[in-house]
Parts: C-alpha cells; sequence; structure tokens
C-alpha cells in the first residue's frame, strides 16, 4: 500500500455543504450554521494538504450569490493552500439557506457532483462527509462511483430531538422546523454504509450514535481534533499590552481582575444566559472576575435573525437586571483572527475560559484556550470530559446549575497555584492529545487500512468507468429516459406523435425506458405498441441496462451493483413472511427478487428493514403501485442507473428528460433531471409536487410527456441545436 501511494499520491474529497466557508477569515458565529465544524473542515483540508501521501483536496460546499453575505461565497473555485481548494457547486436556489432547508435540494447536489466528476481527470480515492446533509450526498456518489465513505457527524438527529422533546417541544412543530425525519433517515444510511465514521470521544460512540439502528455495524475510530499550535499559544511574560487589551480594559472599572472569557454562538443551547444568571447572582464571583462574552457579530440588534436577536437582548436585559455594568461586556465585534490573541489575554490576567453549554459533543475552543495557557470550565458531557482527562487543565460542571458554575470558575482562579498548575498541564496535554500533527498521523493510519482492504476492489471499480468507445450514444446532446407502463404506451395516438418527434430528433437525442418489466417483457411491449426499439433500455427495476436492438448487456453495471448482494440468503429470509406473495418466474431476475403484496395486510417497510439488518443483509426495498414490493441490491435503482449512464456515455443529468408515474420513478425523478410526472400518476408520487424540477402535467400517457418536452422546449432546443463539445460545461 505504501508503494501504492508514492505513485499516485490521494485525491481527497472533503464535502461539507451548509453554513459559510471560505480559506481566510471564517466567519464563525454569524449565524447558527457556520461553527466549529466549518474551522475544522478547513483546517483539517490544509493539515491532510500537506501530508506526503496526500496529491489533492477538493473541499465541496455551496455556491452562493446573495447580497446579504459576501461575494466569497459565489466564487466557483477558491484557493486553500498548496494542493487544497475549495469548490462550490450552485444547488437548489441561489441565495442562502439554512441547513434545515437544504433538504430537498440534495438529489440535485449529487447530480453537480457527478457532473463535475465526470470531467475531472481522475476519481478521489475517498469521500469524507460532514454532518447529515453532506452524508446523504456522499452515501450517493459512493454508492454510484464505489468510492470509500467516511463520516464525522458533528451533531447527530436523535440526540438533538430527544432533547427537545425532553424540553416540552411538540413533536410536529420540531419537525416542520428541523426536517428531522429526512435527516434521521439519512443518518442511519449514512452511518450503515461508511466504511469510517470519526468521532471526537468515546462518549459520542456510546450515547449518541448508539442511538441509531446501524450503530452496532458500524465501524468508529475516536480521532480528536486538532489545533493549529503556532496560531493558539500561551501569552510571552514580556508580552506588551496590545491595543486589543486596551480595548477590551476600557469595558471594566476594574480591568485588573481576572477575566472570563465565553465563546459562542447566540444559540440557546449553548447556555450563554445560565452563565451570566450564575455571575450575576454571586457577589463574590463579581468581585474576583469580569466576564467577556463573544457571542457572535452584529452591527445592530434589530438586524439580528429572530432567534440570535432574542438571545442578545436577553444578555443585555440580565446586564441590566443584575447591576452588571462595568462587569461585564459584550462586544459588537470579534473576528476569528482576533481570538487567538483574546485567550493570551485572558491567560494573561490568570482568568479562565467558560463553556456553559447544555451539551459538548467535542468543544474545540476548550483546546484552543488551553492551548494559550488559559484553564477551562465546561459541561460535564462527551468531548469536554475527554479533554479535561486527558489535560487535567479545569473542570466539568452541571451547566443547568448556575451556583456550580459559579463556584468552578472561583475554584480556578482563587487559588494561583492551581491556576499556574491547571494553565501549564493545559499546554502539555494539547501538545500531546490534540495536535494536528497527533491527528493527520491517527487519521492517515486509518485511511491507509481503509484504502488496503478496498484496493483490490477500487482498481475494479475504476474500470467500469472507463470512457466507452465513440458511437451514437457518445456523440448525443440529450436523453429522453420513460417509464413503459401508465407512462409511455396508454394513448396510441399520443404515441404516434411522440414517436415522430423522436425520430425527428434521432441525431442528437437518446431514446430509453426505465422499466420494472424484464428486458425480454420490455421489448414486447413496445413492439405490441409499434415502439422502435430504445438506444438504451434500464430493465427490472434498474437492475439491467442493455443496449440497442442486440440488446447488448452492460457488464460494467452488473459488476458494480453485485456488491453486498446475496439473493439467496434475502429469498430466504423473506420467505418468513407468509404477506409476502412471489410474482411469477420471469419477473424474478439475477439482481431483483420481485413480490405482490396487499397493502391492507403487507409488512411494514421499515420492519422489513430492521429484519433484514438483523440478518446482516443488504437490499433496497421498493414498494410501488400499492402492490409491488422488489427488494434489490443497494447501489441498484432506476435513478442511479440512469446516473451510471450519463456518468458513462459523458451525457450529463441535466440534459436528461424523464418521464414517470409511480413510486419505482421517483429516484429518477429527483436531482438534476428535467423530470416529468405524467397526468395519471399514482397517488404515491403526488408529494414530488413540492420540488422545483418537476413538472406535474396535466395530459395523461405520452401525452403528458410531449406536455412536459412543451414546458422544458426552451432548454431541449438549445441542447439539441448547439455541438456537443459546447455543452461539456453547461
Amino acid at each position: 500500500m505504501a508503494d501504492m501511494m508514492q505513485e499516485k499520491p490521494l485525491y481527497i474529497w472533503m464535502i461539507s455543504l451548509h453554513g459559510l466557508i471560505r480559506a481566510e477569515h471564517l466567519e464563525l458565529g454569524k449565524d447558527n450554521d457556520t461553527g466549529g465544524q466549518t474551522k475544522y473542515v478547513i483546517e483539517l483540508a490544509k493539515q491532510l494538504a500537506m501530508h506526503p501521501d496526500v496529491e489533492k483536496i477538493d473541499v465541496v460546499t455551496r455556491l452562493i450569490e446573495d447580497a446579504s453575505v459576501a461575494e466569497d461565497y459565489a466564487k466557483t473555485e477558491e484557493s486553500v493552500s498548496e494542493g487544497c481548494r475549495i469548490v462550490r457547486m450552485q444547488f437548489g436556489p441561489k441565495r442562502y439557506l439554512k441547513k434545515e432547508s437544504l433538504w430537498p435540494h440534495l438529489d440535485q447536489a449529487v447530480d453537480k457532483c457527478l457532473n463535475f466528476l465526470r470531467q475531472a481527470e481522475r476519481l478521489p480515492d475517498y469521500i469524507h462527509t460532514h454532518y447529515a446533509d453532506a452524508g446523504y450526498v456522499g452515501e450517493q456518489l459512493s454508492l454510484l462511483l464505489g468510492i470509500p465513505l467516511i463520516h464525522t457527524g458533528h451533531s447527530l438527529g436523535r440526540p438533538k430531538l430527544a432533547r427537545m422533546l425532553a424540553n416540552g417541544r411538540k413533536a410536529s412543530a420540531i419537525e416542520k422546523q428541523f426536517n428531522f425525519a429526512r435527516r434521521i433517515t439519512s443518518e442511519e444510511g449514512v452511518i450503515q454504509h461508511s466504511s469510517l465514521v470519526v468521532t471526537s470521544t468515546q462518549q459520542e460512540i456510546q450515547e449518541q450514535y448508539g442511538m441509531y439502528q446501524h450503530a452496532a455495524d458500524a465501524r468508529f475510530k475516536v480521532i480528536p481534533p486538532g489545533i493549529d499550535t503556532s496560531q493558539f499559544s500561551p501569552p510571552l511574560r514580556s508580552q506588551a499590552t496590545s491595543k486589543m487589551q486596551v480595548e477590551i480594559e476600557a469595558y471594566f472599572a476594574d480591568a485588573d481582575k481576572p477575566l472570563i472569557v465565553a465563546i459562542s454562538r447566540p444559540d440557546s443551547r449553548k447556555n450563554i444566559h445560565g452563565l451570566l444568571k450564575a455571575y450575576g447572582e454571586s457577589k463574590h464571583l463579581q468581585a474576583k472576575a469580569n466576564l467577556l462574552i463573544v457571542a457572535g457579530s452584529r452591527e445592530h440588534v434589530n438586524q439580528l435573525e429572530e432567534g440570535q436577536k432574542q438571545i442578545i437582548t436577553g444578555l443585555l436585559v440580565d446586564v441590566d437586571f443584575y447591576n452588571l455594568w462595568g462587569k461585564v461586556a459584550i462586544p459588537k465585534h470579534f473576528s476569528q483572527d482576533e481570538i487567538p490573541e483574546l485567550y493570551r489575554i485572558a491567560a494573561k490576567k490568570k482568568g479562565v475560559f467558560v463553556n456553559p453549554a447544555l451539551t459538548e459533543p467535542f468543544g474545540l475552543t476548550l483546546i484552543e484556550a488551553a492551548a494559550s495557557g488559559l484553564p477551562i470550565v465546561a459541561p460535564d458531557d462527551g468531548g469536554p470530559r475527554d479533554i479535561i482527562g486527558n489535560c487535567r487543565n479545569g473542570l466539568v460542571v452541571n451547566t443547568l446549575d448556575s451556583d456550580a458554575i459559579a463556584g468552578a470558575l472561583l475554584f480556578v482562579i482563587e487559588d494561583k497555584k492551581r491556576w499556574r498548575q491547571f494553565a501549564n498541564n493545559g499546554i502539555v496535554g494539547v501538545w500531546r492529545h490534540y495536535s494536528w500533527t497527533a491527528h493527520v498521523e491517527k487519521y492517515m493510519k486509518e485511511v491507509r487500512r481503509l484504502l488496503r482492504k478496498d484496493l483490490k476492489r477500487l482498481r475494479r471499480q475504476q474500470a467500469i468507468y472507463l470512457p466507452p468507445e465513440k458511437n451514437y450514444i457518445s456523440s448525443a446532446n440529450a436523453a429522453l429516459i420513460s417509464d413503459i407502463d401508465n407512462t409511455l404506451v396508454g394513448d396510441k395516438r399520443a404515441l404516434n406523435l411522440l414517436g415522430t418527434w423522436l425520430g425527428e430528433q434521432r441525431v442528437k437525442l437518446v431514446f430509453g425506458v426505465a422499466t420494472g418489466r424484464p428486458v425480454e417483457s420490455a421489448v414486447a411491449i413496445l413492439k405490441r405498441n409499434h415502439v422502435r426499439t430504445p438506444d438504451v433500455i434500464i430493465s427490472s427495476v434498474g437492475t439491467e441496462i442493455h443496449y440497442g436492438s442486440r440488446l447488448v448487456p452492460d457488464l460494467g453495471w452488473a459488476a458494480h451493483i453485485r456488491y453486498l448482494w446475496r439473493r439467496d440468503a434475502l429469498a430466504e429470509a423473506l420467505s418468513a413472511f407468509p404477506q409476502l406473495t412471489l410474482q411469477t418466474p420471469e419477473n424474478q431476475r439475477e439482481f431483483k427478487i420481485s413480490y405482490l403484496v396487499d397493502p391492507l395486510n403487507m409488512p411494514d417497510i421499515d420492519s422489513l428493514k430492521a429484519y433484514l439488518h438483523e440478518k446482516k443483509l443488504h437490499a433496497q426495498l421498493i414498494y410501488s403501485h400499492e402492490e409491488f414490493l422488489d427488494i434489490l441490491p443497494i447501489r441498484a435503482s432506476k435513478g442511479h442507473a440512469i446516473r451510471y449512464f450519463s456518468y458513462k456515455w459523458s451525457l450529463p443529468v441535466e440534459h436528461c428528460l424523464v418521464a414517470g408515474d409511480s413510486g419505482n420513478d421517483i429516484e429518477m425523478l429527483l436531482g438534476d433531471t428535467l423530470a416529468i410526472v405524467v397526468g395519471n400518476h399514482s397517488q404515491e408520487i403526488a408529494h414530488l409536487r413540492d420540488e422545483t424540477q418537476v413538472y406535474f402535467a396535466k395530459a395523461h400517457y405520452a401525452a403528458g410527456i410531449m406536455e412536459g418536452i412543451a414546458h422544458y422546449q426552451p432548454k431541449l432546443a438549445h441542447l439539441l441545436a448547439a455541438p456537443k463539445e459546447d455543452l461539456v460545461h453547461v
């Protein structure tokens, strides 16, 4: 493996989609989505780019064009360091969106990434995703391209949902705001599929991931985040008074007292109000120390988003209520570049850093403070327990107890000898446990092990996607791929009109079908309806691909979807459910097991998935037309087959018209395709009306397809008229 790496260093994809990501001057705390994850991703990418086994890193995020944010986020590409760049994909609306609003647009993100990778010189050696939204995109890319997936959750949906419900919030209101159902489903899939899940603490594995169904089978590795110890360092003995120190001291009536510092986003979960209450109710603590709270940046409170506005207004009201003027400062501005100096000023004043959050998965600011020689007080929760256990530089407390917070702060600052011991321990502990050097070495050790295991499979996978010889398909500009039953056929007159239109586009347009039928049955019904043989037939619910009148099979697709497929074991396991009736033999295929079901009597789909998981069997379950249940390999579906076809034949997904009517068409209708739902669609597909790139026709069958073609006519006219080389980057 080492020899292979020396010959061909790694190309790594890091995906982090939400928040505001740029190479320098990170706007941490600008909103709830731009916090520690943003900094960690950029720092990890920088540090990995310096490793001799790494050639190139792309940090993939969302392109944003919005007057309310900096123009930097509209750049399609930005250099981070040598060998490392940010690549921004435009998906969904151009404006900035909160992470909870990104979910409807993630299938489009998958297609944008596929189009980018199709044009790249090589595929990444692995993908590392951050948070559930990127995890969903990374899982789809991994399934489609056979690339190993590494995932870091940063925060998880199930624990967050449990906390909110415990605090008395209504489940319906929570779901409307946070989209937890889709997030948790995505997290379950990512946990199950990932080759490696990176966590910051053992507690994160046991208490947070332990709430997930697939956690028992996942491969976890604790690799605590690192920090740049050249940036975060203790103050020099002879350090002169800086301009920042003068500005900070101007807030306080007695600036010589020790300085308590808190840094966080203005978010209720960060419990800044609890800290201010602890300080305001302790005259002893007020006499001993000043308090500086850095809670994001603001020009005017009224300009903040509602949640942040409530937090900051509440803090200012509390300062007035407890009469803390001259003892507490809540500055309007603190840039990320100023934070290291702030830690040093607090350390110089023999102060303490406090994180009063209700829960803390890790706490990057804790190790930044520790490296700066500043003792810490933090919640008795996951990350802080490990950090203080390793560094022995402070206390963990119950942050719901304001007296406990005040007592811990006093314990640190009142004994000068103890303070010095905590400060020295923190500096040494960070060097030993939390430097980027240590982090990257642990990380790369796991990557080497992962790729060594997957090397043969990866080489085989690359061969599947080698560009095919030039032919009619590879020279076409666009494609129309339609379901057959109840979509293409059903109206002979409209079908004849569609056939005429297809004939007129013969040179520039590929015609294909994507059907649940076996290929032989698909060909037979097309002949009965006088439809010419398609250029591509995606059959058996996306498990088979054939080309042209000779029905040449795509052996690369068969090799790709064979991954983790155990047909006989699945059939035996599902025989335990008498409600599932096997369809006729001609509907059973190498990569498909098909059942008839009664919707009033069928087993719950989630229960079936859980049952197969217990048996350590991997499959997709596709329910359609309220009577069919298909069991497929995890990499197979109509949607994945179309994207494989698109990638292999250099036909961008956004150049593909797709038409369908039922549940097994949903995946191919989502994302960047030009999607058409015919008027006679089944109810199970009606929810797609909320999707911006799905056109619901009023007309039925082929007439609905023609109506959809008319809807997309401006783009189609451009695609069919232009030379293909001019469309590569569209």
